[in-house]
C-alpha cells in the first residue's frame, strides 16, 4: 500500500510540475499574441494612415498641375496675343510682358520649389514615398493576421493538453506556437515574402 500511495505521490507531483510547464508555455504564447495584435494593429494604422496622406499629396499635386496648365495656357494665349497685335502702345506691350515673366516665374514655383518642397516635383517624390510606405505596412499586415490566428490555435491546443494531459496536443501547438511566432517576426521584418499571404 505504502509504494501505491509513494507512486501516486510521484504522478502527482510530476503531473503538477507539468501543468505548471504548460501554464508558463501558455502565458509566453499570450504574450507573443499581444505582440503580434500590436504589430497587426499598427500595420494596419499605418497603412491606413499613408494611404490618406498619399492622397491627400496627389490631391495637392493634381490642384497644382491644374494651376500650372492654367498659367501655361494663359502665357501662350498673351504671347499669341503679343504676335498677332504688333501695334500696341510700348506701356500696353511692357505690361503684358511683365505679366507673361510673372507668369512663367509661377510656372516654374510651381514645377518645382525645393525652399517650401512643394512643387510638383517634390509632391511627386513624396508621394511616391507615401505610397511605399503604405505598400509595405499592406505588406506586413497579413503575417500579423496569420500569427494571431495560429497563436490563437496553440493556446487552445495547449489549453486542451493541460486538461486531457495529452502529450501530442502539446507537441500540436509547440509547432503551431512556433509557425505563429515566426509568422510575427516576419510581419515585423520582412525576412521572406510567403506568396500566399502577402
Amino acid at each position: 500500500m505504502a509504494w501505491d500511495d509513494l507512486g501516486r505521490q510521484a504522478q502527482d507531483e510530476n503531473r503538477k510540475d507539468r501543468d505548471r510547464l504548460i501554464g508558463v508555455y501558455i502565458g509566453v504564447l499570450a504574450v507573443m499574441l499581444a505582440v503580434c495584435g500590436m504589430g497587426g494593429g499598427n500595420a494596419s494604422k499605418d497603412a491606413t494612415l499613408k494611404n490618406i496622406e498619399a492622397s491627400n499629396t496627389w490631391s495637392f499635386f493634381q490642384a497644382k498641375n491644374m494651376r500650372r496648365h492654367v498659367l501655361r495656357t494663359q502665357t501662350e494665349e498673351l504671347e499669341l496675343w503679343l504676335l498677332k497685335e504688333p501695334q500696341i502702345p510700348e506701356a500696353g506691350k511692357a505690361a503684358v510682358e511683365a505679366k507673361i515673366k510673372s507668369y512663367k516665374q509661377q510656372i516654374e514655383l510651381l514645377t518645382s520649389d525645393e525652399k517650401g518642397n512643394e512643387g510638383l516635383d517634390q509632391l511627386f517624390k513624396k508621394g511616391k514615398a507615401l505610397e511605399a510606405e503604405r505598400d509595405l505596412a499592406m505588406t506586413r499586415d497579413p503575417y500579423f493576421d496569420y500569427g494571431q490566428a495560429l497563436l490563437q490555435i496553440a493556446i487552445v491546443l495547449a489549453s486542451v493538453a493541460l486538461i486531457s494531459s495529452g502529450s501530442l496536443l502539446l507537441v500540436g501547438s509547440a509547432l503551431v506556437g512556433i509557425t505563429g511566432t515566426l509568422l510575427t517576426l516576419n510581419g515585423f521584418m520582412l525576412f521572406v515574402r510567403i506568396p500566399f499571404i502577402g
